[in-house]
């Protein structure tokens, strides 16, 4: 497995893993709003994103990175907003590599910490967050929010 932090010239390696992410959280199949938003977020500069790749250069999973900015620490942080590993390569250590690549890629960055938040009924999406050393900050009705520091 390789993980790669992708261009945009490369964004149709993940347009699929996002379709399918996005279906995961109950929203309608659309390829090409998938294609059209992952584009727009490389071309615009407006996020990271890091695509697990199998033996065959195949997408596997995927994460997507945002920054967030701290005006009185006067310091940029990352959001780790999307994560998602197709269905047939989970439990293998996919999620895992792409959410160490994310923390090296931050810390390498300067940022303080990585945030991101997950469904309340998504336990095992927490259980590993919480192996990797993400601490829960807060809950609402839906989801939990995770912080760890890279610093």
């Amino acid at each position: 497995m390789q993980i790669k932090r992708i261009t945009a010239a490369e964004s149709s390696l993940v347009t699929d893993l996002f379709n399918n992410y996005r279906i995961f959280y109950k929203q309608a199949s659309d390829i090409l709003l998938a294609q059209q938003f992952i584009q727009k977020r490389l071309d615009n500069n407006e996020s990271i994103i890091f695509a697990a790749l199998n033996d065959k250069d195949e997408p596997i999973g995927f994460t997507q990175l945002y920054p967030i900015y701290s005006s009185v620490r006067a310091v940029k942080n990352w959001l780790l907003n999307d994560l998602y590993v197709d269905a047939d390569h989970r439990k293998q250590g996919v999620g895992e590599q792409l959410i160490k690549t994310a923390l090296q890629f931050a810390k390498e960055d300067g940022a303080n910490y990585v945030e991101l938040s997950t469904a309340i009924d998504n336990y095992t999406a927490q259980s590993l967050y919480e192996q990797i050393g993400f601490e829960r900050q807060s809950v609402d009705s839906e989801f939990y929010t995770y912080r760890i520091k890279v610093v």
